[in-house]
């Protein structure tokens, strides 16, 4: 009788470590995918950014950098941008001491930060679309709408995610598969926030200054 409650009591700690174990090598191979995404990500990116710099001087007679952006709006617009990135930093460390409520409280921060991004986003393109400067006017434009617009279309999905991600942490709290979600999310807003920067640097500042 004994030896049978010893045995029980053995298998307990067998069963959790198999258990953790089997969690590390998902977390493990869900992370190294992503990143494997990133990379893939990055090369359109890439691309992208290499098609603007090939037309961006292919004004066709229509109006130039300096005369259609607003740097103080951009300025503002990737302030809220790297806020939000400071914010999802501030979630992560309560996510990996177990608290839920200011993970979620942070996350949310995130969400509005990146949502008044997009916001001032779609006015820019509302108004230089106004001011007849739309993405069929110039191959410099095309480009410039193409670039911006992915980037935006990024965080879009970036913004739904995190909504789901709150939700899906109200229900089931931080279990092991929520904090690979998490650290995966993490990684795709920051890219996307190293991606704006450059963006912010080619596009717009060198746009306007050369």
């Amino acid at each position: 009788m004994t030896d049978h409650a010893l045995g029980q009591q053995d298998t307990g700690p067998v069963w959790h470590q198999a258990d953790d174990h089997h969690d590390h090598e998902a977390s493990g191979a869900t992370v190294l995918g992503f990143w494997i995404y990133l990379m893939s990500d990055a090369l359109i990116f890439a691309s992208l950014f290499a098609m603007f710099g090939v037309v961006s001087t292919s004004y066709a007679g229509g109006p130039v950098p300096r005369e259609i952006f607003d740097l103080k709006l951009v300025a503002l617009n990737t302030a809220f941008l790297l806020a939000s990135s400071i914010t999802f930093g501030e979630a992560m460390p309560h996510m990996e001491a177990g608290r839920v409520g200011p993970t979620r409280f942070w996350l949310a921060v995130t969400g509005l930060l990146g949502l008044a991004f997009v916001s001032v986003e779609l006015y820019e393109f509302a108004h230089l679309i106004a001011e007849g400067a739309g993405p069929q006017r110039s191959a410099f434009l095309s480009a410039f709408f193409t670039l911006v617009g992915t980037h935006g279309a990024h965080v879009t999905v970036g913004l739904v995610w995190i909504a789901v991600t709150l939700i899906q942490l109200g229900q089931h709290g931080l279990i092991p598969a929520m904090r690979r979600r998490l650290v995966c999310l993490s990684m795709f807003w920051h890219f996307l926030d190293i991606i704006w920067i450059g963006v912010f640097t080619f596009v717009y500042l060198y746009g306007v200054i050369r």
